[in-house]
């Protein structure tokens, strides 16, 4: 049990099947008190009770960021920090509308920036800690449709570096994981059929499954990572080495 006795933080894990949740799930098997978030409550007490062990469910939107500093305080102790939640748009360039443009700005980078601001120097206090941000391999690739979310993932791995650096005499280290198309229900619901050809498109032929995803956190998140800080892990079965 490597994370016995650490209490996690993931947020967008507040809905079962996703990879936020299987990320909260691999952290509870190794003994870790995992706390979730989400904007709906009903799904999100579901996913904490599905998960079992000592999981608590913190409703929070994300987009509000009066919410993001309750969510901060009602945090109080967190050793791992996994800013998973993200908000999506598949919207072209010239057809891109203002609001949807700030609500990915405000959830994909200021809610993380912010979180982190409030919840790293009670690490810093502690002398330790594990900050790691969920990016995309969007923001490595040019996919059309993608150009804000692809902005605000290139923007959370460039801050992965530069905390890296702030908090690193801390003893907080600080990395990305940057997943490749996953089997989740989102993705599945979002391009149905086109799941198996997206998965096609990888060196390994085959779509992600979460919990691929959530064993590189686990290993980010442990004491097997401890030499490890400012670095991005994609995990796409090498579709961006093509």
């Amino acid at each position: 049990m490597e994370l016995e006795n650490k209490v996690a933080l993931v947020t967008g894990a507040g809905t079962t099947g996703g990879i936020g949740f299987h990320i909260a799930q691999a952290l509870i098997a190794e003994g870790a008190e995992v706390l979730i978030t989400g904007r709906d409550r009903q799904r999100g007490e579901r996913a904490a009770r599905t998960l079992g062990g000592r999981t608590r469910f913190i409703r929070a939107d994300l987009n509000n960021p009066h919410e993001v500093n309750a969510l901060a305080g009602s945090a109080d102790h967190v050793d791992i920090l996994v800013n998973n939640a993200a908000a999506f748009t598949a919207d072209p360039t010239i057809e891109q509308d203002a609001i949807t443009f700030d609500e990915l700005i405000s959830v994909n980078v200021r809610a993380p920036y912010f979180l982190t601001a409030a919840i790293a120097p009670k690490m810093l206090v502690r002398g330790r800690g594990s900050i790691i941000n969920v990016s995309s391999m969007v923001a490595q690739l040019g996919t059309p449709g993608t150009s804000i979310y692809a902005a605000t993932k290139a923007a959370l791995e460039s801050l992965t570096r530069t905390w890296a650096a702030e908090f690193a005499e801390g003893g907080i280290r600080v990395n990305t994981i940057t997943p490749g198309a996953v089997r989740t229900e989102k993705v599945i619901s979002m391009i149905g059929d086109a799941t198996e050809d997206l998965g096609k498109s990888t060196l390994m032929g085959r779509i992600g499954e979460p919990r691929e995803i959530a064993q590189v956190v686990l290993f980010l998140a442990s004491d097997r990572a401890s030499y490890i800080t400012g670095t991005n892990i994609t995990v796409n079965g090498g579709r961006t080495t093509i």
